[in-house]
C-alpha cells in the first residue's frame, strides 16, 4: 500500500522526472480551499494505484522553482508526468475515478 509522496524542489527530479513509473504531482498550497478538498482524493488515489504509479504532492508556497519551470498559474493543478514530461494536466478539483483512469492507462 504505497502512501502519497512529498515532492519537493530538492526531490522532484528524482522522484519525478527519472522515474520509471507514471506519476501524478498535485500542486497546491495550505491555504487553496479547493486543494484541501483535492487532499483526500490524492491520498486515496495514492492507496488505489499501490506500486503502479508514485501519487503525490508538491507545496507550491515551500517549493517555487519547480512551480515556477512548470508554469502553475491556479491551483490545485494536477499533471501526470510520464518518462520525465508532463503527459496529462488538470486544474481545479477532480474526481478520483477520472485520476484513476489516466494513470492505470499509462501504467
Amino acid at each position: 500500500m504505497s502512501m502519497e509522496i512529498e515532492f519537493t524542489d530538492d526531490n522532484f527530479e528524482k522522484e519525478v522526472l527519472n522515474s520509471d513509473k507514471p506519476v501524478l504531482v498535485d500542486f497546491w498550497a495550505p491555504w487553496c480551499g479547493p486543494c484541501q478538498m483535492m487532499g483526500p482524493i490524492v491520498e486515496e488515489l495514492a492507496k488505489a494505484m499501490g506500486d503502479k504509479a508514485k501519487v503525490g504532492k508538491l507545496n507550491v508556497d515551500e517549493n517555487g522553482e519547480t512551480a515556477q519551470k512548470f508554469a502553475i498559474m491556479s491551483i490545485p493543478a494536477l499533471k501526470i508526468f510520464k518518462g520525465g514530461k508532463v503527459v496529462k494536466e488538470f486544474v481545479g478539483v477532480q474526481a478520483m475515478e477520472s485520476l484513476k483512469g489516466e494513470l492505470e492507462a499509462l501504467a
